[in-house]
Formats: C-alpha cells, sequence, structure tokens
C-alpha cells in the first residue's frame, strides 16, 4: 500500500514511517526543508515539498491511507500557534485527502483531547471531549479529533483516531531532552513528589497501533492506545532518566503552588513579550500533578491491538539506544 504521512521528520511520524517501508508499504511524506527531504529519504520514503497549508490533494497521488503525525506539540509559543497546526492544519489535510480519494485516514490524537485539568482514572473513550480547556495544546487537539471523527465517510474515506498518551522510546526529541536539560541546568524538581499515576504509550506499542488501524478498527472511532499497567511519574521519569545516566533529584513542591507558579510564568512571559520558554507553564505542572489513567480494552477488541513491548523492555532498549548515542 502506499501511505501519506505527515510529520515524518519527527519522533512519531519517523518511527511510523520506517516501519511502514520496513514492511513493504510505500510511503510518501510531508517535508518542509532540504533538512527533511534527507532525514525522509534516508528512511527509504518519497518526500513531497508542502506544508499543512500548501499541502495539495496531487501531493497524495497513487496514495490509499494517510497517517497524520504533525501537531504543534510544543510546551510554549504564539497564542494561535496551536490552533493553526492542530486544527485548521488537519481540517486542510482532512480536505486534501478526501479530494484524492484517500480511503483510510489515521489521525494522531492524543489523550490530552479529554483534558481541562481534571484528574482522570481508569478513562475509556466514552469520556467526554474537552474542546473548551484552557490549556491550547488540550483544546485544539480535542477540536481536531471533533473534526476528523466528523469527516468519516462510510463507503468512502474512513478515519480512525488513535490516542495514545506519555509517549515515550527511543526517538524522543521532546520529553527525555527537556527532562535531561532540566537536570543538567539544575532546575528539576518534582511536582507533589512525582506521585501522580499515569498510563504511558511506548513508541512502538503505537507504530503497531497505526499498522493494524490501516484495515482494521470502526470508522469515526477513537482508540486509547496504552502500554500495559499504569506507573508513577516519579518511577517513569525516573527511569527514562536512568538511560542517559542521569540521577533525578528529589526535591519538589506542591501541585497548588506550581499550578499558581506556571500560570504566573505565562503572565509574565505574555505581558512582556519575552523570549524563549517559561521555567513553568500551567500545562506542564498539570501534566505532571494530574493522575491519568486510561482503558485500553476497546484498542484490544477492535483493532487487535496488544503491547509488543512491556515498560521493562522499553527502558532496557532506551537505555542500549542512548548508549550508542
Amino acid at each position: 500500500m502506499q501511505i501519506f504521512v505527515t510529520g515524518a521528520s519527527g519522533f512519531v511520524g519517523g518511527a511510523a514511517t520506517r516501519a511502514l517501508i520496513a514492511h513493504g508499504h510505500k510511503v510518501v511524506a510531508m517535508s518542509r526543508s532540504e533538512r527533511s527531504d534527507a532525514a525522509i529519504m534516508d528512511m527509504g520514503a518519497k518526500p513531497v515539498r508542502c506544508d499543512l497549508e500548501s499541502l495539495e490533494p496531487a501531493h497524495m497521488k497513487g496514495c490509499k491511507a494517510v497517517v497524520h503525525c504533525a501537531a504543534f506539540v510544543e510546551a510554549w509559543g504564539p497564542r494561535d500557534a496551536w490552533f493553526e497546526a492542530n486544527v485548521l492544519g488537519t481540517q486542510h489535510v482532512l480536505d486534501a485527502a478526501r479530494t484524492a480519494g484517500i480511503r483510510r485516514f489515521i489521525h494522531i490524537g492524543t489523550e490530552a483531547a479529554i483534558v481541562h485539568g481534571q484528574d482522570i482514572h481508569d478513562a475509556d473513550e466514552t469520556y467526554p471531549l474537552s474542546p473548551n480547556s484552557r490549556f491550547p495544546y488540550c483544546a485544539t487537539k480535542a477540536q481536531a479529533e471533533l473534526r476528523v471523527r466528523a469527516a468519516n465517510e462510510p463507503g468512502g474515506m474512513e478515519t480512525i483516531v488513535l490516542r495514545p498518551r506519555f509517549i515515550w522510546g527511543p526517538g524522543d526529541t521532546t520529553l527525555l531532552p527537556a527532562v535531561e536539560a532540566m537536570a543538567k541546568s539544575g532546575q528539576w524538581m518534582w511536582i507533589g513528589g512525582g506521585k501522580a499515576m499515569t498510563s504511558t504509550t511506548y513508541i512502538d506499542n503505537l507504530v503497531q497501533a497505526i499498522e493494524l488501524a490501516l484495515t482494521k478498527g470502526r470508522g469515526g472511532e477513537a482508540y486509547f492506545i496504552l502500554d500495559d499497567g499504569n506507573i508513577s511519574m516519579k518511577d517513569i521519569i525516573t527511569g527514562m532518566a536512568s538511560s542517559r545516566g542521569l540521577a533525578l533529584p528529589d526535591k519538589s513542591i506542591p501541585a497548588w503552588i506550581a499550578d499558581i507558579a506556571g500560570m504566573v510564568c505565562e503572565g509574565i512571559w505574555r505581558l512582556f513579550s519575552l523570549k524563549g520558554m517559561p521555567p513553568l507553564t500551567a500545562h506542564a505542572a498539570m501534566v505532571m500533578s494530574r493522575d491519568c489513567t486510561l482503558n485500553g480494552a476497546k484498542a484490544r477488541a477492535e483493532l487487535g491491538y496488544k503491547p509488543v513491548v512491556t515498560v521493562a523492555e522499553g527502558l532496557k532498549a532506551l537505555k542500549k539506544a542512548n548508549a550508542k548515542s
């Protein structure tokens, strides 16, 4: 099958592209620069120079499926950055895919689409979305998912949403690098002692779900894609940091103080148009201090999904990968 991938030069898109090619598929990938061209060709895929705004149906010629991984996932940025990329960008990809005759549209969503700052325990896919969340990333991913699911056309383009939580593993360009930078600068601090419980998604497990979703799953539906079991923030992040030879300090601040500090930092950065990222954002404070455990039974039943890598195995693989880098 020939598949069009957005975000192929990123963590998830890159892993998906490599796996799809390894399993005999042809991949055409959106590329925004010469650097991305080179990275995509190194994976064995064909780069097509465009972005979420300039993407045209012709760029998807010959493709049967789309795997939409591109998103604005940064913790900080211009106020409209999340909406433009996550909502308008997704809508543009949907429109181009429909015109191009795409049969299967796989959208990489996130559990953040149900988050507005609350603790979440054993939630399944019936849990309501939060398109009006006060956190821009959460709100825009919910809004994007609503558009993807509404675009489902039985007999036409079928749309599937995969919702990973806390994606981790070799190749991570966001989470572990941020932890490492803070640890080395002496800024690392736990929130609420790192006691918050979370579901997680190892990258190989997500890639397996993407491959399954090419032919399985009900159109217009969303699926949580998870590792087996739940783990505390302290245990998973400590394990990830250890793979880089880092020992994180035990110092911690209460969640309520972190919430206030995150809002204050954001307010100051916005008010004075300061460059760089605030030392703490409201979203980061929330993620680190709230329980978020999810139920993945639906993906097991309808996609035939089962994690191929355990958390323990993933940590070993991460350590091995980091030893080579």
